[in-house]
């Protein structure tokens, strides 16, 4: 469209008649007296309210990774809601990019059941991703991670900020790969000029239709434990997270963002929620020890190196996300509550419950056993004393 046409100018003649009255055709454009007439036309072709209307609005192509879990679920709703966003779905985060995109939603590696059921490591994929995303034109990438990549540590400040040193636990692999994730989005934000990236950070994230074993784990263990120093919670609703996700992408967030809701919850407040009995306190080794054995049996196993999430306090601000406009409207304990509303039988994963089933299985059989041979011996006593 040429610029004359924008003006709402129709032909040669209009063209003319933006020049001031005497002056030479061959006047250059930009002087003062064309400048008033051509002013004085613009105003006589400003399109009207019905015309704007039916112009098309730009679309933003998305790709969403990680769609089918239950935060995927919502991103895509939320997104597919506005007629302003064209979304396609990636199940896994090895999928593949076969079109042209705007913007990458990579939250797949924060699906921490799927990558354990398929032993994938949660950077599996991303290098291909982004190579794809350069490919067919992406210039934006939200990434979500975890406020897990700081890691917790004694001496950890309170709160965290998004600028605090990253010191994931060395025993916790998903951790660890996380942390890599981010690095793999920032070298390709940095790679191109034009390119944005946002990372989220959020603290653990639950709900009732989705709380993954991770979640469950660090739960069951943040105030119950049975030595002195507890340590307090942040749990934040899927909901929550979804908006945050969203606001990445309509804002076009560059950097990095914790997504918590306001303050926490206290150890003792965790306990009461659980309906926890009070509980004698006992020395730390004892304590750690009771605890891998209740943990075990009840709740299913701990994914290595979690142990140090529910000991030291991980805390983190969300300023930085608050004022890009976020506001959480579910409160840590409303979220725990919702996301933890099971018996914890329900909470044992299949391989733990087959663990279970099993041992139960050999107990019996050695009832069975001990049962046979007592009756045999007893048979037999009887017997020798009638002859």
């Amino acid at each position: 469209m040429s610029f004359h046409h924008h003006l709402g100018i129709q032909n040669q003649k209009d063209r003319v008649c933006l020049r001031a009255q005497g002056e030479p055709r061959s006047k250059p454009w930009g002087s003062h007296s064309s400048i008033v007439c051509s002013m004085s036309r613009i105003v006589a072709f400003t399109p009207t309210s019905d015309e704007i209307d039916a112009r098309p609005v730009q679309v933003t192509k998305v790709v969403v990774t990680g769609a089918l879990w239950p935060l995927g679920r919502r991103v895509v709703k939320l997104l597919s809601a506005d007629s302003s966003f064209e979304v396609t779905q990636i199940s896994r985060g090895d999928g593949v990019i076969e079109d042209d995109v705007d913007v990458l939603v990579h939250l797949a590696p924060g699906d921490h059941d799927a990558l354990a059921a398929g032993g994938r490591s949660a950077v599996v994929g991303t290098p291909e991703l982004l190579e794809g995303a350069s490919r067919f034109g992406a210039t934006h990438v939200v990434l979500l991670s975890s406020a897990m990549v700081y890691g917790a540590w004694p001496n950890n400040p309170i709160p965290l900020t998004e600028d605090t040193v990253l010191r994931p636990d060395s025993g916790f692999a998903f951790a660890r790969q996380l942390a890599t994730g981010e690095q793999l989005v920032d070298d390709w934000r940095d790679a191109l000029e034009g390119r944005e990236a946002c990372v989220l950070r959020p603290v653990p994230a639950m709900a009732s239709d989705g709380s993954s074993s991770l979640v469950r784990a660090l739960a069951a263990g943040m105030g119950g434990r049975l030595g002195e120093d507890d340590v307090p919670a942040q749990f934040l609703h899927l909901d929550d997270l979804a908006d945050a996700v969203v606001l990445a992408v309509k804002k076009r967030l560059n950097g990095v963002y914790n997504v918590a809701p306001d303050g926490f919850v206290p150890s003792s407040r965790v306990r009461s929620l659980w309906g926890m009995a009070p509980r004698l306190r006992l020395p730390d080794r004892l304590s750690e020890s009771l605890s891998d054995w209740r943990w075990r049996f009840q709740r299913g196993p701990i994914p290595p190196g979690l142990r140090p999430y529910v000991r030291s306090t991980w805390l983190v601000s969300n300023g930085r996300l608050r004022a890009e406009g976020w506001v959480p409207t579910v409160t840590n304990e409303q979220a725990f509550v919702e996301g933890t509303n099971a018996k914890w039988w329900t909470m044992l994963t299949p391989k733990r419950k087959q663990e279970i089933s099993l041992g139960v299985m050999s107990v019996a059989a050695v009832v069975i056993v001990v049962t046979v041979l007592l009756s045999l011996r007893k048979f037999r006593r009887q017997r020798s004393e009638v002859s």
